[in-house]
């Protein structure tokens, strides 16, 4: 498994930095996750017209910023000049990997488009043993992995995360067939509690995908008691945008490290 998951005890990360006043993916958030001590922080990826790798969740700027337009249709010049909620401007992936060399990095690749400038930057900058590359398209993981020169971390989409619970669900033996082949090409699985009204984080999903020789995060867990709840079955790391909760619990239970 890649040394991205080497970390003592399970593993905090901020879900688009943190900021309770709607600054997310801004670098005020991930500024403000680094000074509570974290090392891992999640951020989706687009790209703009002109293939800038752009750290923001939707694919226009129309909700959380000043500006209105699809980000795959504009240049990065119109992109800068918008502020989220009217005050930070949106950071681009060069930028959040850059401002902190140590840490490490959830990439979600949101797009198509996004695929080769985040290739292209991660290959610049040498940070595979930094990134975790995942999408809710296999296909775009698939293809992010395959363009670039050295193995990186990656996290299942949609449809191996469908076929891993397929397979907790199933005898013992033909489960874990099909759980291997469910996340095979991947080191992580990373999933909310439930799914479609059905259950995804069980005692028995965990154990099966660590049989499986592969790490389980959940997202985005922002209650304390879930918190407990899921640290309590064994899963290897939460994904919050409640980092100083997390962060909380974590000294509590004696296993916080940054």
């Amino acid at each position: 498994m890649s040394t991205y998951f080497d970390h003592a005890g399970p593993i905090a990360m901020a879900h688009r930095g943190f900021n309770r006043q709607g600054l997310e993916n801004s670098m005020v958030a991930f500024q403000a996750a680094v000074d509570l001590g974290y090392r891992y922080l999640e951020t989706d990826v687009h790209a703009t017209s002109d293939e800038v790798a752009v750290a923001v969740h939707d694919d226009t700027l129309d909700r959380v910023t000043d500006s209105r337009g699809a980000i795959a249709r504009l240049p990065w010049s119109a992109v800068a000049s918008a502020r989220i909620q009217g005050q930070e401007p949106i950071p681009t992936l060069a930028e959040l990997m850059d401002a902190w060399p140590d840490v490490r990095l959830n990439l979600d690749i949101k797009s198509g488009q996004a695929v080769l400038p985040t290739v292209r930057l991660i290959e610049r900058m040498r940070a595979h043993d930094r990134v975790c590359i995942g999408s809710f398209s296999s296909a775009r993981r698939r293809e992010v992995v395959r363009r670039l020169s050295r193995p990186v971390a990656t996290s299942a989409g949609q449809i191996a995360g469908a076929g891993f619970l397929a397979g907790t669900h199933l005898p013992n033996r033909i489960g874990n067939v099909a759980v291997r082949r469910s996340l095979n090409g991947v080191d992580a699985l990373q999933v909310p509690v439930q799914r479609y009204g059905v259950p995804v984080v069980t005692k028995a999903a965990v154990a099966a995908a660590h049989r499986a020789g592969r790490v389980i995060h959940v997202w985005t867990i922002n209650d304390v008691n879930q918190m407990h709840e899921l640290l309590d079955l064994g899963v290897d790391g939460l994904i919050s945008d409640r980092a100083d909760l997390l962060k909380t619990v974590l000294m509590e239970r004696g296993v916080w490290s940054s």
